[in-house]
């Protein structure tokens, strides 16, 4: 069938069964149904599939085959957890494994929508029982017995039966109620605090309407495409969106839900949380306080857009956090961060400078070091004509010649935590490094390619050059880095960065928007930098867990491919002076107590997500609890030792020294006060490597010239 015939196809279904779906929408399926859908949605999704089909990069069709991965993938988004659906409720499901495809580009959404009816009797009633027999089941619990807890609801098979989802509700119960015995909670409150917990859930099952089960069967096939192609709902698009912002009057974080718990994605640069320091990426909210003294507020099992209400505020209020931290290996450690709610201002955003100076022998190299959170660009300012506008490429322009002007021997750009942005501004600023050329192909749906870089022969910083980057920087950050590496024009260390490849736009439709990936971004030497990212050349440890962060750690991303390369200049030979480079940091790092802590805390973090089940002993628990952080003091310790400092008798102690560290002197010098992490440092030493390499080889290249002559 040809396309056209196809479309006109689509068209008349839609009109012959349009009132019978409304209709089937309507019947029960075990259970009264009590939500259905409307006349717009039915041509919502019509809309959706037509765009996917047509404008996605990844050219599918949803067939059969895809509607038999939308099932599983829409019952994965309502109970992912296996905790409501039995085996019985599956085998009814079957009957629409391969017909969803039919029906939605018929406009016929019956089967998304009896299927969360079902879903949502099955939620009410279990928290019901839940609330009305809280009491007697905590009393009952017997935290002597020896059983376990699955962390992991994916690992689950589906239950068989009602008696056996009692008993992992049974055993869910009973996680909760040791989670709060050990984080100290009193007892007389634990049973208040779970009753308020499944009740306020309870009434949120109420308030869920069409928009909200459309929303959720239209994404579970968008997130099919690729993990950033999302339907938004007219009303709760800001509200649902997965990258829920907060810079605007809040603390500065990107937000998302993971099952019950509101998870942190990632900061933004300068915001209020990451000058704080403590708030982290992958960290779960548990609790919400206002100000210095406030009650805190549960949010376990909370909307997303709720728990967002609940941290945002006025400027200067103080917002109070309870996390779990990513590294615990159970739900019973709490972390209490509190945070100056503000807005998060373009010059603190903007591209910062300082010289950072490295011993070599009798010595000392000076460094300039470039941090850039974001690239920005005012382009209201821009199209304006004001002379002055800002831009990461102006800002690190006068950067540059300011550095130069002060002696430093080489740059480090750090591009850390650097989430990405203006893509004109990530070509703009690769032209400061090279004299010309393309910095970026972007390769559309349609197959064709365009380049992007600089056009024109000029002047540009020719010294040594070293680029930092880690998990979290992410596209434009990937797409300057990767160009450095391909012109060969400097040294890329750090950490793989995130791995986002792929362009965006928005399409409207009747109801609501549909955020689509259309085009993907690839190096000029060929490479895309989806999935994979940027592979550094000298690799630091990573501080974050690439299962949890990363665009490889997200279902159904999209693969690292490859293009034809485009013909460039290359500067220098990067990879003859790699293996050395690499040789000189590690002999250096294995004796670097800092270092030595970082890589001692990431395989500490790697034994804690080995942990795929937890004791409902209690005395089992602690003893786990206290086994990791005795090994998080003895790592602790190691480092003290070797720089000489006073050793800890427990971690507890080094908060309290924190604390007493939080207040300078008041005539203490800021910038005196503010030494260079590890890996900045580091970074630093690489390039002065680097430097000493190169005279070397010239040495040896003059010598060599010499006795020629």
């Amino acid at each position: 069938m040809s396309n056209n015939l196809a479309f006109r196809a689509r068209h008349l279904r839609i009109v012959l069964l349009g009132v019978a779906a409304l209709l089937v929408a309507a019947l029960p399926m075990g259970v009264a149904a009590s939500i259905a859908y409307t006349d717009s949605q039915r041509e919502t999704i019509v809309e959706l599939i037509e765009q996917l089909e047509e404008r996605h990069y990844a050219k599918l069709v949803y067939d059969d085959n895809l509607s038999s991965l939308h099932l599983d993938n829409y019952i994965d988004s309502l109970d992912g957890g296996k905790m409501f659906f039995t085996q019985a409720d599956l085998a009814d499901f079957e009957r629409y494994r391969t017909v969803m495809d039919e029906d939605l580009h018929a406009g016929n959404l019956q089967a998304g929508f009896a299927i969360f009816n079902r879903f949502q009797q099955r939620l009410q009633d279990r928290l019901e029982g839940v609330v009305d027999t809280l009491e007697e089941r905590v009393a009952a619990m017997d935290f002597a017995l020896e059983e376990e807890y699955e962390l992991d609801g994916e690992d689950r098979a589906w239950a068989s039966s009602e008696e056996e989802l009692d008993d992992r509700w049974r055993r869910h119960l009973k996680n909760q109620v040791l989670s709060l015995r050990l984080s100290e909670k009193e007892a007389d409150d634990i049973v208040p605090t779970l009753e308020k917990r499944y009740r306020n859930q309870l009434k949120r099952i109420e308030q869920y309407n069409a928009q909200d089960v459309f929303q959720v069967y239209a994404n579970a096939l968008t997130e099919l495409y690729d993990p950033h192609t999302n339907y938004l709902s007219p009303r709760r698009s800001e509200n649902f969106n997965i990258n829920m912002s907060l810079s605007l009057e809040g603390i500065g974080a990107v937000l998302q839900m993971e099952d019950e718990y509101t998870k942190v994605a990632r900061l933004v640069a300068a915001g209020p949380a990451d000058k704080q320091g403590d708030l982290q990426p992958s960290d779960r909210i548990v609790g919400v306080a206002q100000g210095e003294d406030g009650s805190f507020e549960d949010v376990i099992g909370w909307r997303l857009d709720e728990v967002v209400e609940l941290i945002r505020g006025p400027k200067d209020s103080t917002v109070r956090l309870q996390v779990i931290p990513a590294k615990a290996p159970a739900t019973d450690a709490r972390k209490e961060i509190t945070i100056v709610r503000n807005q998060v201002k373009l010059e603190e955003q903007s591209a910062q400078k300082h010289v950072l100076e490295v011993p070599e022998g009798d010595q000392t190299v000076k460094i300039g070091v470039i941090d850039i959170p974001a690239f920005y660009i005012d382009f209201e300012a821009m199209r304006r004509g004001d002379e002055d506008y800002k831009s990461t490429t102006r800002d690190v322009r006068k950067l540059l010649t300011e550095l130069e002007d002060e002696g430093v021997e080489g740059i480090v750009i750090d591009l850390r935590h650097n989430g990405g942005g203006s893509l004109q501004e990530a070509n703009e600023l690769t032209g400061l490094f090279i004299e010309y050329g393309p910095t970026v192909q972007i390769r559309h749906s349609s197959r064709r390619v365009w380049r992007d870089g600089k056009r024109v022969r000029g002047p540009y910083y020719d010294g040594p050059l070293v680029v930092l980057i880690n998990r979290l920087s992410a596209s434009a950050s990937e797409i300057f880095a990767g160009a450095i590496q391909d012109y060969q024009r400097g040294i890329i260390v750090g950490d793989r960065s995130f791995g986002k490849g792929t362009v965006q736009t928005m399409v409207p439709l009747t109801e609501g928007q549909l955020k689509l990936t259309e085009s993907k971004f690839y190096r000029i030497s060929g490479d895309s930098t989806q999935h994979r990212g940027v592979v550094p050349d000298v690799m630091f440890p990573s501080l974050f867990d690439p299962e949890e962060i990363g665009e490889s750690a997200l279902d159904h991303a999209l693969n690292w491919d490859q293009i034809n390369p485009v013909k460039h200049r290359r500067y220098g030979d990067i990879a003859a002076v790699v293996p050395e480079l690499t040789r000189q940091f590690r002999e250096r790092s294995v004796s670097n107590p800092d270092f030595v802590y970082l890589e001692e805390q990431v395989h500490l973090a790697e034994e804690a997500r080995t942990v795929k089940a937890l004791p409902l002993n209690e005395k089992a628990r602690i003893a786990m609890r206290e086994m990791q952080e005795s090994k998080a003091l003895a790592i602790e310790n190691r480092r003290r030792a070797a720089r000489g400092e006073e050793l800890l008798t427990s971690l507890e102690d080094e908060f309290v020294e924190d604390d007493e560290d939080a207040e300078p002197e008041p005539d203490a010098d800021a910038d005196e006060s503010e030494q260079p992490d590890v890996l900045l440092t580091e970074a630093g030493n690489i390039l002065v490597d680097a430097l000493l390499l190169r005279q070397q080889q010239f040495a040896q290249h003059s010598e060599s010239g010499a006795d020629e002559h």
